[in-house]
């Protein structure tokens, strides 16, 4: 790879961590063909863009970028793959379960940069498996608010029930 394809690929992974706020590296290292072109179509299906990336390369896509990555970096040794989302725990999900379906403990994830927030290690994947997307956390806020009103409106309607019955006896008699 000449000089001049490098400083391209480093401009191009620059940009699409720019661009993408859900960031996961792992190693897929030691899967053979079959089970590559497996999990590349479980990331399809779930939306997550799989691609092998060099690690020199991506650590310096990383310096020009204007995130702060923390030790992320340090995990770039060994093969790594990028894996891009625009749900926070899609790549964990389909890790998990292309590792159960697989039966191997491949692949491991290295680290994540999920809006912000680092993860360091395979051992954080359950977390990532258990975050919630920004649409699960708008539907909790939006029952959370309905729940006093539908409370409010239920209580008066059957207040008002009860209220227009006793007047109704105290007319009559």
């Amino acid at each position: 790879m000449t000089r001049e394809e490098k400083s391209q690929v480093i401009e191009y992974l620059t940009t699409v961590l720019a661009d993408n706020n859900i960031i996961y590296l792992a190693d897929i290292s030691g899967l053979n063909a079959l089970n590559t072109s497996d999990l590349r179509r479980a990331c399809f299906k779930q939306n997550v863009k799989l691609s092998v990336v060099k690690n020199t390369l991506l650590a310096k896509a990383m310096e020009k970028s204007d995130k702060d990555f923390g030790e992320l970096p340090e995990t770039l040794k060994g093969n790594t793959s990028l894996m891009i989302s625009e749900t926070g725990n899609a790549p964990a999900k389909v890790i998990k379960g292309f590792r159960k379906k697989a039966k191997s403990k491949k692949p491991i994830l290295k680290g994540a940069f999920v809006e912000a927030a680092i993860y360091i290690g395979d051992d954080q994947l359950e977390s990532l498996v258990n975050i919630k997307s920004k649409e699960e956390l708008i539907g909790d806020i939006i029952m959370l608010l309905q729940s006093p009103a539908k409370n409010v409106i239920s209580a008066l309607q059957s207040g008002g029930g009860k209220l227009a019955g006793i007047l109704k006896t105290l007319s009559e008699k």
